[in-house]
């Protein structure tokens, strides 16, 4: 009677330490295939500029093949990564985000609150041209074989962050107010 209730207790233990390990919350790290894009618009035209050259980390439970949780997040991006195709558009973003004295875009998770099963309401800080705002992001998520796959976009404008709307051709043509952050991330173990 003794052995079985041993080995019961033993086989009770060595199944919860399994379920404990295939829950437990684990460290990813951002794929270089992830992508960043800033659009706007200006009396000219419309406008985006792109960038593939974050890195982060983000601390994450999958459990099921469903993610439970989203502990830690952070991203940086080199500012002058973020490339459009027009070099003298470049340089004026440049200026505009400051980047002789701030050269990352930053982004922390503060808080993660789950919406559903594919979306999350992510709360972080955005640092753009020097300039740190908490603001709200609704992401798309999608758990893939080796992680997470997290989709969003975030309407922000120049002077949240401190900056002057870019100007061109002696202010004839002026940039829009508004932004459009976007962004693909993809993490893996």
């Amino acid at each position: 009677m003794k052995t079985t209730r041993i080995k019961f207790l033993a086989l009770v233990i060595s199944f919860l330490g399994i379920t404990t390990l295939a829950t437990a919350q684990k460290s990813y790290t951002l794929d270089s295939k992830s992508t960043f894009s800033v659009a706007g618009t200006s009396t000219l035209h419309d406008w985006e500029m792109k960038s593939a050259s974050g890195t982060g980390t983000a601390n994450l439970t999958i459990a099921n093949s469903k993610l439970t949780e989203i502990e830690s997040l952070s991203i940086t991006l080199a500012a002058e990564s973020v490339k459009s195709e027009k070099k003298s558009m470049d340089k004026v973003a440049y200026e505009t985000l400051k980047t002789d004295k701030n050269k990352n875009i930053k982004y922390v998770l503060k808080s993660a609150e789950k919406v559903n099963e594919t979306t999350w309401e992510l709360t972080g800080t955005y640092t753009i041209a020097g300039v740190s705002k908490l603001l709200k992001t609704t992401v798309k998520t999608t758990v893939t074989q080796n992680g997470l796959n997290m989709q969003g976009t975030n309407k922000i404008t120049f002077s949240e962050f401190g900056m002057k709307s870019p100007t061109a051709m002696l202010g004839t043509i002026k940039t829009g107010q508004d932004l459009t952050l976007k962004f693909n991330l993809t993490f893996n173990l």
